[in-house]
């Protein structure tokens, strides 16, 4: 199996991405996860008899952990809801709030590729939309495959199945950022014959986030043979428009079963499976209260215990997970290090306190809920980094095109670091951007953002131009 399956790069991206998308805008969020669980909550009910119990459970990339809360309020579960962004699982407090719950799952950051339970703890495993981030798809697996009980199901869905006709030609953000003619196609169904991959990969993938999309109908059904006994499988083939409607309706034609499978293969779309592992169950589950029975050490792989506050403490070897902000990072050391380093010299996240001693001028007050958090900045903003690790650095700048600068037209945005340029950007849709450029060893780093154009949201009198939630400075290999 390869130990590529997800570099530390992507891995960094996604935390640095849940940390602001998972909640950042929170009417938008919330509302999709509410949709999410509704379509989620239909496909368990569907096939709950296959499942069989649900407690002790796990959701694997769980973002915001809605799915997970949907599993402990409306189907009385227990379990776990674990994802890489420790902040997106934070949000789960809101989610609570607003939709009035009463129960929640434990929360624990952690890697799909390294996952901290021991073998055979669990009864059922979901994921939803986590599969295709993964370069080697199998190496998941098998870590699922360890940790469920004999008889355990693992439920993976909302999958993308590669579709055979498509030209391949680029890849389309999501309905909401399209441009007008891209609109047309989407609407008449025919965007999907262009496009080289999913719709909306270009957002993950633009910030750095890799995504596999190379899995066929048959490649799914293989890896699901190698490592379960039984399945089930839903498919859910698009139908966008009447270009993919009458396609859809050839294709079930075609089929000498009169099923979708044909269809799934020439339109894509995407899976749910739900896969059994072999054998029964060879002795009753804990009780969840002593959650920390379930969980092993990321570094030696020995057990924990929960002392007075709540800490997670391995037995073997002393690592600790305290609990902050009920969730528990659950992670290797070396990842933990620089996947949550807090408030260093070479990082200006404007989630963290204290960021502002690093921030110069052009930058308007914080804004944002919870952990996406941002400043608005003017035509220029300045700001000082030092490394934290010797030799050449990559500077990172995450930020968002908002609606209102590409009305304005192409927005234009230029770096300059110690008083030489670095680089020079534009970008025609609004959304997430993340910029990097590469940077010569040096004590100190003076960064000067450029952009435009410049605009006002009256009676708002400041002057507008982009707002950025993150800049750093990252080791160059």
């Amino acid at each position: 199996m390869s130990t590529e399956s997800q570099t530390f790069a992507v891995k960094r991206a996604e935390v640095e991405f849940h940390n602001f998308a998972s909640l950042g805008e929170p009417e938008y969020a919330i509302s999709v996860y509410a949709e999410e669980n509704e379509r989620r909550g239909g496909l368990i009910a569907k096939y709950l008899d296959f499942i069989g119990p649900l407690t002790p459970f796990l959701e694997v990339g769980a973002n915001a952990g809605h799915t997970s809360y949907l599993l402990a309020n409306q189907f009385g579960a227990q379990g776990f809801a674990l994802d890489l962004s420790a902040d997106a699982l934070r949000y789960g407090a809101a989610l609570m709030d607003r939709w009035n719950l009463t129960e929640a799952p434990v929360r624990v950051a952690g890697d799909a590729l390294h996952l901290p339970f021991r073998d055979g703890s669990l009864q059922f495993v979901m994921t939803f939309q986590t599969l295709s981030q993964f370069l080697d798809i199998e190496s998941v697996f098998a870590e699922i495959h360890r940790v469920l009980a004999p008889g355990g199901v693992f439920l993976f869905a909302e999958e993308p199945l590669r579709r055979m006709l498509s030209l391949r030609l680029y890849r389309a953000s999501y309905y909401r950022t399209m441009k007008p003619w891209e609109r047309k196609l989407y609407d008449w169904g025919l965007l999907g014959y262009l496009v080289r991959d999913v719709i909306g990969a270009e957002q993950e993938e633009s910030f750095g986030i890799r995504q596999n999309h190379k899995m066929y109908l048959h490649h799914w059904r293989a890896l699901i043979d190698k490592y379960f006994a039984e399945s089930r499988y839903d498919l859910f083939v698009p139908q966008r428009g009447w270009g993919e409607r009458w396609m859809k309706r050839l294709g079930v034609r075609l089929d000498p079963n009169r099923s979708e499978w044909r269809a799934a293969r020439l339109l894509g779309g995407t899976i749910a499976a739900f896969c059994r592992k072999a054998g029964g169950p060879d002795e009753p589950f804990l009780r969840i209260e002593r959650f920390e029975e379930y969980l092993r050490c990321p570094d030696c792989g020995g057990g924990f215990r929960r002392d007075a506050n709540e800490t997670l403490v391995c037995h073997a070897c002393g690592y600790e997970a305290p609990q902050e902000g009920g969730v528990y990072t659950v992670l290797r050391s070396e990842d933990r290090r620089e996947l949550y380093p807090g408030d260093r010299e070479d990082i200006i996240d404007f989630s963290q306190p204290g960021h502002e001693t690093r921030l110069g001028a052009g930058w308007h007050q914080l804004e944002g809920q919870f952990g996406g958090k941002y400043r608005w900045m003017t035509g220029a903003g300045f700001a000082t980094l030092r490394p934290a690790h010797q030799g050449p650095q990559r500077l990172r700048i995450r930020g968002h095109v908002h609606e209102r600068s590409i009305a304005k037209g192409v927005v234009r945005i230029a770096v300059r670091v110690n008083g030489s340029a670095v680089g020079q950007w534009t970008r025609d849709r609004s959304g997430l951007f993340v910029l990097e450029a590469d940077l010569p060893p040096a004590p100190q780093y003076d960064v000067e953002i450029q952009a435009s154009p410049v605009w006002q949201a009256l009676p708002d009198r400041r002057e507008l131009t982009l707002h950025f939630g993150l800049i750093r400075l990252i080791p160059r290999a």
